[in-house]
């Protein structure tokens, strides 16, 4: 069976994702800050009879971010890695002239370093993989100037430039930045509490994106989900 390291894979995009690669067999290491809610959706995927590691800690702990990578080893190998955690640094998000700079620099260390860090830790693995695979998630505060979003933004301008030169160094390797649009998540809510996000969709209506840059191997790259069935059936 295929492996993945979700992380922050307790709820919102990562649980959904979690869960759909369940579906399709995939055996699981899983990441989240809080144990308890990572143990609840560990169960839930379980319930679709694959493996599932499910290791609570902190993503720019080096050695959490090696003991995901052990139980990785330990299902068998390694095939794909999606970097999910992101924090914002600032909630609700402020402008740039009120952002403050310690939760900047922690979003760059959650968001960026933490992100390459996993990367360097998984790559003897992923290079033995027969389809090993990187999915870092991006942001379109990555790439336009929206009023707030500058600090996070940044960060995943970041995250955005590190995927596009890991695919340059690693040609043996597929590695999409992929920008999943807005949601109803925590992490929006937390950014701008006082929106309407009744038009927002679901995480689980964006997930069958991700699966068909899996499904069609696509080129690496950036990809934005809400359009992405399109350049892959060009």
């Amino acid at each position: 069976m295929p492996v993945a390291i979700v992380t922050g894979a307790s709820k919102g995009l990562g649980r959904a994702l979690a869960l759909a690669l369940a579906r399709r067999g995939w055996d699981l290491v899983l990441d989240a800050r809080t144990a308890g809610v990572l143990e609840r959706t560990a169960q839930d995927v379980r319930t679709h009879g694959t493996r599932v590691v499910a290791l609570p800690g902190d993503v720019t702990d080096p050695a959490h971010r090696g003991e995901l990578v052990t139980a990785a080893r330990g299902l068998g190998g390694l095939d794909l890695l999606v970097s999910n955690a992101s924090v914002l640094g600032a909630e609700p998000l402020v402008r740039l002239e009120a952002q403050p700079l310690a939760g900047l620099r922690h979003a760059l260390e959650v968001n960026v370093v933490a992100a390459l860090g996993l990367v360097q830790e998984a790559l003897p693995l992923l290079r033995l993989a027969p389809a090993g695979s990187v999915i870092v998630l991006s942001s379109e505060a990555a790439a336009e100037a929206y009023e707030t979003w500058g600090g996070y933004g940044a960060s995943k301008a970041a995250l955005d430039q590190v995927a596009a030169v890991l695919a340059v160094e690693e040609p043996g390797l597929r590695v999409w930045a992929v920008d999943p649009g807005d949601m109803r998540t925590d992490l929006y809510r937390a950014a701008e509490p006082t929106a309407d996000e009744s038009g927002r969709p679901l995480p689980e209506r964006v997930v069958p994106a991700f699966l068909r840059l899996l499904d069609r191997r696509a080129p690496s790259g950036r990809y934005d989900a809400p359009s992405l069935v399109d350049p892959l059936t060009r």
